[in-house]
Formats: C-alpha cells, sequence, structure tokens
C-alpha cells in the first residue's frame, strides 16, 4: 500500500493542484484603469444575542438599528460625525441603541439576550469602466488605501482581478 500511495496517489495529487493553479491564475485579468472610484462603506449595526438556556452555543441574533456613510476616494463625506480613524475612514452618526423594551419585544419564551453590542463593519468596492461598460467589484483595505492614495495624485492602476474576476486583488498605481 505505501509503494502505490508513494507511485501513484501523491504524483496525482501534485498533478491536481497544478492544474487547479493553472485554472486560477488563468482565470485573473491583469490592466491598466485610469479613471476609477475606491469606496468604502461604514456601518454602525447595533445586535442583540438570545440564548436558549440549554443551548449556548447557538444564539440567535437580532440586528436592530443602523448608520452608514459612504467613503469615496478617501474625500470626507457631508455626514461624517467625527475625523478620520487611523485607517483614514470616516464613521456615521452612532444609530440609537435598542431600548430594553424593543430587545424584550424579540426575545422568544424561555430564551435570555445579551447586552447590545455596536458592531462596525466596512465593505471595500473599487468601480471603474472596461469595454464601455461600468464594473464595480469587492476589494479589500489594501487596495482601497492604494487607490485613494493614487487617486489623489491623479495616477492610473494596474489592477490584479481574482478567480473568474470577482474581485480587485491588487493594486499598484502607475508613475509617469
Amino acid at each position: 500500500m505505501n509503494f502505490y500511495y508513494q507511485h501513484r496517489v501523491r504524483p496525482l495529487g501534485a498533478m491536481l493542484m497544478g492544474l487547479l493553479l493553472a485554472i486560477a491564475l488563468h482565470s485573473c485579468s491583469r490592466f491598466t484603469i485610469q479613471e476609477y472610484e475606491a469606496t468604502a462603506l461604514t456601518s454602525y449595526t447595533w445586535r442583540v444575542e438570545y440564548f436558549i438556556s440549554h443551548n449556548e452555543k447557538l444564539p440567535r441574533v437580532e440586528k436592530f438599528a443602523s448608520s452608514s456613510l459612504l467613503n469615496i476616494n478617501g474625500e470626507k463625506p457631508e455626514r461624517a460625525a467625527r475625523e478620520a480613524d487611523e485607517k483614514g475612514l470616516w464613521w456615521p452618526s452612532l444609530p440609537p441603541r435598542p431600548s430594553l423594551d424593543e430587545i424584550e419585544q424579540r426575545q422568544k419564551p424561555s430564551e435570555r439576550h445579551s447586552r447590545p453590542e455596536l458592531l462596525r463593519t466596512v465593505k471595500y468596492h473599487l468601480s471603474y469602466t472596461r469595454d464601455g461598460r461600468e464594473v464595480r467589484l469587492p476589494t479589500n483595505y489594501s487596495v482601497y488605501r492604494r487607490a485613494v492614495k493614487a487617486h489623489a495624485k491623479g495616477q492610473s492602476l494596474k489592477l490584479t482581478l481574482g478567480i473568474n474576476n470577482g474581485w480587485v486583488e491588487k493594486a499598484e498605481p502607475l508613475n509617469f
């Protein structure tokens, strides 16, 4: 059995990994864009977890009030509640905290609830026009920051898209 594994299964696994890597690399695109928009949607959301006494591991989660603010190219939005944070992101005003009455209204019999928790989330996107159509793809903080800095300098970006061109994996400013 050991001989079979070493001479048949292991090479087959290596070939399969190579094939998957080739497909992944082939389905990624690289190109340059001159006009683009980097956005970060910052949000606050109040949430409460509801626990059933005998099943502490799987709480039911209810979301309450939320507020959002769209950051475009790193510029301060009109409705920004305070100065930018340590990542250069602007945040909305806090939504109203849920009252005890609101929390208890959503509580089912035999449940107990946690304290309200304020979640902070950010969704990053990069938008551009390619072949005459608008494209808006999700990305990460690193790409967003590079795009913001490049936009401020009027630089083009060389993009690398992820598998099946489903997200922006990398953005490199081009110096002229």
